[in-house]
């Protein structure tokens, strides 16, 4: 590779760098020199360009400034010629990328550039490991059964897929589609565009991990190219031949440790000095590449072999079962389901166990709708405990969906499964739902599992027993968590999982304060602790408190100084203002205040407009990330909101005043008997919306004339 790209070179940088020039000079006769450039929904500007050269491109006069810095000499200090060059065609490829969008030439036939939030969804996933990893995927297999195959292999290895350009018109998401493949984030595929120059935006994709997560700024390169190799396992596969400008391009990512593997002759190159080993190599054989490329970038991965006869995968979580694909379905709307996970005597639990109590799916027709189904999951173990049900009972929901050409909604009494055609055909049984969940629960919790056994029934009068007993578990377990509050328990847990990506962020989960990401319950969290003592989730002993308002115990300071590396020496669990929680990026939504308006508001990821704290989401989740505290500045969950110690020091639920229409209806009832239990049932109707206001002007008109409580209350500030 290194000889074909200094071929290459000889024309090669300095031609790219004039085509873009030119490329820049007819975009300023169209547009003119003050002409906005930009790509949407990010807080990052260029990111590549930003990310190397802290230049914040803002309108194309700018981009002269960016072509002037990397025709500099020795911009970059690699001791490789060949990865300063194919950075420096990076960079060029993300200008013209601009211009294109610019240009409205930019998406072909794909998501284009993909948001902020795009990798805030994803980070989870990258951290926890369902993601093994990423592959910038460029060109077409040789035909739609490799095509196939390949996608396949590499969904249940857990690979991020993204998918650019094309050959002849053909594209690689042309081919999946012509095979019923379904793309899709959630599915662990995306494209990118039609043409080959949209394999930028997985190359800006990644470099705003370090930016968002790693507490790193514009323009340490150095730092942010090194959190990537270590934390974000990318590598590029060229499907087809390898043009040079591609080559060219792709070399820069290996500035990232991504190495480059190709299905046709490409020069190779030996380690380079910034990948684990081979930095460019030649696979031809299709069965072979998904292991060359996990092997070249040195991810191992374990993959979970259940004797199903489908494959199973965290890739396939997100797929859907369509109507003209459906098989069967279980349970749903109109017929009869129940999960129920119990812990019972070692006696009355057989470990591997799997009992079918009526007619398999094989009795019934194809397409047919509301069979009825109970899944009734009984565990043993030494150290279980019956405050672990509810959180290994919802395990079952992504176990299932694991399973290709499966889907499952739902849980308890109102659950539905859908069985596609194709994974009927190749002979999924309901027995086979039972090895998936015995098999998971003894690998994700044999800590604390010593036996499971699944029973399924299919009558429908042994599944309306089956309901009718397990009502009566479920209103007592609702009532043994009804009572759990802070004040209950002696115990709080950290969080350290995303310190793979922040790492001086700690967060304290406790009964009423979830977890950032809203992924973490203290359940959970406690459950967790069982599992692996020493992970992540740390047990810490509340003690005695220093601040019961705030939210502030000497033994959570003395365990969060520890574990941020010194960084923070204080945190007020309940408290916005009064040394607030950090914030590492994973947040589900943003709590700010508002000062004109004497209150706070609280956006979610998923809003995309402007709030009336002036900044939309991207812009205010810049301001804390990195394991900072900033008061009148808090990541939070969800259900935080609903939670009698929000912002409790502050004045709690009286003090938020506007968010956005689609999170405060999907709190619904929730949200209202959170109001009505602090005497204000008529609150919802005073807290603002997008459609009333999103500048504080218009918003404090509002206030006045809906007599919000917080016009009344004590100055927040």
């Amino acid at each position: 590779m290194q000889e074909a790209l200094a071929q290459f070179c000889e024309k090669g940088t300095g031609e790219i760098l004039k085509a873009t020039r030119q490329s820049l000079e007819r975009a300023i006769a169209k547009f003119g020199i003050d002409a906005k450039v930009c790509f949407p929904e990010t807080n990052y500007y260029l990111p590549l360009v930003n990310a190397f050269l802290k230049i914040e491109v803002r309108c194309l006069k700018d981009l002269f400034l960016v072509l002037n810095e990397i025709s500099k000499p020795d911009l970059f200090i690699y001791h490789q010629g060949l990865l300063n060059d194919g950075l420096l065609v990076l960079l060029c490829e993300e200008v013209n990328a601009a211009l294109a969008v610019l240009n409205r030439e930019h998406p072909k036939e794909g998501s284009g550039f993909l948001p902020d939030s795009t990798l805030r969804s994803l980070s989870l996933k990258l951290i926890d490991g369902r993601i093994s990893a990423i592959a910038v995927i460029l060109g077409q297999a040789k035909n739609g059964v490799s095509a196939f195959n390949l996608i396949r292999d590499f969904q249940s290895k857990g690979v991020m897929c993204f998918l650019s350009g094309g050959i002849n018109g053909n594209t690689l998401e042309r081919q999946l589609k012509s095979r019923g493949v379904e793309l899709g984030l959630e599915n662990y595929i995306l494209s990118l565009g039609s043409d080959f120059l949209s394999m930028i935006y997985a190359f800006n994709f990644i470099v705003r991990a370090p930016l968002i997560y790693g507490g790193i700024n514009p323009g340490q390169w150095q730092r942010i190219t090194d959190y990537v190799r270590r934390h974000i396992p990318v590598f590029t596969l060229i499907l087809g031949e390898a043009q040079e400008r591609v080559l060219a391009a792709v070399s820069g990512g290996l500035v990232f440790g991504a190495p480059v593997i190709s299905d046709s002759e490409i020069p190779r190159l030996d380690r380079a000095e910034t990948t684990l080993f081979e930095a460019a190599v030649t696979q031809k054989d299709y069965k072979k590449i998904p292991s060359q490329c996990m092997h070249t970038r040195g991810v191992k991965v374990k993959v979970l072999k259940l004797d199903i006869p489908v494959a199973y995968s965290a890739a396939f979580e997100g797929e859907r079962v369509k109507m003209e694909q459906l098989g069967f379905e279980l349970g749903g709307k109109s017929g009869l389901s129940l999960e129920l996970l119990s812990s019972r005597d070692e006696d009355d639990v057989e470990d591997g166990n799997i009992e079918l109590t009526g007619p398999d799916i094989s009795q019934a027709d194809f397409g047919s709708r509301f069979l009825p189904l109970a899944i009734i999951v009984d565990v043993y173990g030494r150290k279980m405990q019956k405050d672990f049900e509810p959180v290994l009972e919802r395990q079952l929901h992504r176990f299932i969906n694991y399973a290709l050409g499966l889907v499952h909604e739902g849980q308890r009494g109102i659950s539905s499964i859908r069985i596609s055609r194709d994974s009927f055909l190749k002979g999924f049984r309901l027995k086979h739902i039972g090895l998936i969940l015995y098999a998971m629960l003894h690998k994700e919790y044999g800590e604390i599992l010593d036996k499971v056994q699944v029973r399924l029934y299919t009558r429908k009068e042994d599944v309306q027993r089956m309901i009718a007993m397990a009502k009566d578990v479920f209103a007592v377990r609702d009532e043994r968590l009804k009572g759990v509050v802070d004040e209950s328990v002696d115990t709080y847990y950290s969080c350290l999982i995303c310190q793979s990506f922040a790492p001086d962020h700690v967060c304290i989960i406790t009964p009423e304060r979830p977890g950032l990401c809203g992924a973490y319950s203290w359940f959970d969290a406690k459950t967790s602790s069982e599992v692996i003592s020493f992970g992540w989730n740390q047990p810490i002993l509340k003690g005695e408190p220093l601040d019961n308002i705030l939210g502030q115990w000497d033994s959570v300071n003395r365990f969060v100084e520890d574990k941020s590396n010194r960084r923070i020496k204080r945190v007020s669990l309940y408290s916005l203002m009064d040394n607030p929680q950090s914030s590492c990026g994973f947040f589900e939504c943003i709590v700010a205040v508002v000062p004109e308006v004497n209150g706070v508001m609280v956006v979610d990821r998923d809003y995309a407009g402007m709030t009336p704290s002036g900044m939309d989401f991207p812009a205010l989740s810049n301001l804390i990330k990195g394991a900072i505290q900033v008061p009148g500045f808090l990541g939070i969950a969800r259900k935080y909101i609903l939670s009698s110690k929000f912002i409790l020091p502050e004045g709690g639920l009286r003090r938020l005043v506007w968010m956005p229409k689609g999170l405060k209806e999907s709190l619904g009832g929730s949200l209202r008997k959170a109001a009505e239990d602090i005497g204000e049932p008529d609150l919802l109707e005073k807290i603002a919306d997008e459609e009333v206001a999103t500048t504080p002007d218009a918003l404090l008109i509002f206030l006045k004339k809906s007599g919000h409580p917080a016009i009344f209350m004590d100055s927040l500030i």
